[in-house]
């Protein structure tokens, strides 16, 4: 069985998108904030905006766990985006500070940072820590989806 038609929440705005599988490399864009659903970029989310994302999306979705006093997460950075380049239409990214949200920190039982976790149609796939390079991204979302 296809899906014609694909749930994405707006990494921006948090808004419950339905979006024709034909059209996910159109660019389509949020009804409410108008910003892209896809294409490779990075969104930095709250915490309702990430749960929304992480329970309702249908497209994969990686989330980088860090924080701004983190050496190895600003090392990462970069290559987080470069991945998001790369894989703009097979997942989408996004990151959350765990010193700004800590509860979410709590939640997820993340004892370390930098931390990658995916994503797949509400539950989380899998899991890894460290600071990596794109290529080692890439690799780890095409494994687990």
């Amino acid at each position: 069985m296809t899906m014609d038609a694909v749930r994405i929440a707006c990494l921006s705005c948090g808004q419950a998108n339905r979006v024709p599988v034909a059209k996910l490399n159109a660019g389509p864009k949020c009804a409410k904030c108008a910003k892209p659903l896809v294409g490779g970029n990075v969104a930095s989310v709250d915490v309702q905006t990430h749960d929304r994302a992480v329970r309702s999306d249908d497209i994969p979705l990686i989330v980088d766990y860090w924080a701004p006093w983190c050496g190895p997460c600003r090392t990462m950075a970069p290559e987080f985006a470069k991945a998001a380049q790369t894989l703009r239409f097979k997942a989408r990214f996004a990151k959350i500070d765990t010193e700004q949200y800590p509860a979410v920190s709590q939640r997820l039982q993340i004892r370390g940072i930098p931390l990658l976790i995916l994503y797949v149609k509400g539950q989380e796939v899998a899991r890894l820590s460290g600071a990596r390079p794109a290529s080692d991204i890439e690799s780890f979302v095409n494994q687990h989806n």
